[in-house]
């Protein structure tokens, strides 16, 4: 194995840890990530592959590129987002630190480390004689916070499988868990700070919502737990209310994340969030306050007896090979939902949205490896098997 100084992975995993691709979304007027875009784009060019770039928001472009063999096989989509969380507290956080076999920067675990692999693992099947089947290379915008990108991508792009390169620390993950934002407000009455009988605390009134919220986590954490997704929780992400010192406030609001299993009905979140309502109403008549659901996306998982963790387990020498689970939300989902059978596999690090993040760099060359291994036995992958929500899956693009 060449070193990772001389790697072509690393030395392009670099260069995208180098680019500020922030999204927009969650830090206003952040650089998105039409740089991140033109760059992949231009390597997948280099490479020889069929590229197309789509906007799919203002100035927020997907990329996919295609490897097509010469003779009929199964489709592969390697598949992962570029853009990511803000820097806030951050040292040099586009400036790439490789030491102690970590490299360092924005990006460099979530999820530029895995964007590098699938990318190279292209390179590395083509070199290396790939003929049967079609790969799909697609980095896509927008994950870190509604996944317009993925959604853009499934309407015109499909595949027989795919994997998405999130960090994984190198384990198989076959299902993640959903989530669901909601907003709570409570309201008051405004009166001066010295009229108690003339005003109605809507941030107190707030503080009998936490508490029930508080124990509602208690009990989603106690329930037996998903096979792959483990258990339900929530917490209280962000609060807003008052306007001075000597006002009573007369409104408060709470945005909650709600994260969810298979094993929890669609419809339950918002009816958790409207029974505590209604009994606090019932314990005070003037207690007032509203909930809705501002956004959700479903949980995950990879239908039984699909072959893909099994062939991917056998192309990797990774130390974590038996299908897992993970706890966070990804595009596989937006894959899922679309009928791509979707499996997660990706390299370990730490720091995912902290202050310091890095990747291992033996991980994103292990990972290269095993995904252009898997590309280089696709022919083993035919045949009928199943896929997530009964749907088939398309071979060529969408015009």
């Amino acid at each position: 194995m060449p070193s990772t100084e001389r790697d072509p992975c690393i030395s392009l995993l670099r260069e995208l840890v180098s680019i500020d691709s922030v999204n927009p979304s969650l830090v206003p007027g952040a650089a998105g990530e039409r740089a991140i875009a033109d760059t992949i784009a231009a390597h997948l060019r280099k490479m020889h592959l069929d590229v197309t770039v789509r906007e799919v928001a203002p100035d927020r472009p997907n990329v996919v590129g295609v490897l097509q063999g010469t003779e009929p096989g199964p489709s592969l989509m390697l598949c992962g987002h570029v853009d990511t969380v803000g820097v806030e507290g951050m040292r040099d956080p586009f400036a790439p630190v490789e030491r102690d076999g970590r490299l360092y920067g924005r990006g460099a675990q979530d999820m530029k480390g895995g964007v590098a692999a699938m990318i190279d693992a292209v390179r590395v099947a083509a070199e290396r004689g790939f003929t049967t089947g079609r790969l799909i290379v697609a980095a896509v915008v927008d994950e870190e916070y509604a996944s317009v990108g993925a959604d853009a991508l499934v309407s015109e792009w499909s595949a027989d499988m795919a994997v998405v390169t999130e960090p994984t620390d190198l384990q198989i993950a076959v299902g993640h868990k959903g989530f669901a934002w909601l907003k709570v407000i409570t309201h008051g009455r405004a009166a001066h700070g010295s009229r108690p009988a003339e005003g109605r605390d809507a941030i107190l009134r707030m503080g009998r919502v936490l508490s029930r919220l508080e124990a509602l986590d208690r009990t989603l954490q106690s329930r037996p737990p998903h096979p792959v997704m483990g258990t339900g929780s929530l917490h209280a992400s962000v609060i807003n209310g008052g306007r001075e010192l000597s006002s009573y406030p007369d409104r408060c609001e709470l945005m909650i994340e709600r994260r969810t299993t298979a094993a929890e009905p669609a419809d339950e979140i918002e009816r958790e969030m409207r029974e505590i309502i209604a009994t606090l109403k019932q314990e005070d008549e003037e207690f007032d306050a509203e909930a809705r659901l501002e956004f959700s996306r479903p949980p995950y998982e990879l239908p039984t007896g699909h072959p893909l963790p099994a062939a991917l387990a056998a192309a990797s020498s990774a130390k974590n090979a038996a299908p897992a689970g993970m706890t966070f939300w990804t595009d596989a989902a937006v894959l899922g939902a679309a009928g791509i059978p979707t499996v997660l596999f990706g390299p370990g690090g730490a720091g995912l949205h902290s202050v310091e993040e890095y990747v291992n760099v033996s991980d994103v060359i292990a990972c290269r490896d095993a995904l252009a291994s898997l590309a280089l036995n696709l022919k083993t992958l035919g045949g009928d098997h199943p896929r997530p929500n009964g749907t088939r899956t398309r071979i060529q693009p969408i015009s």
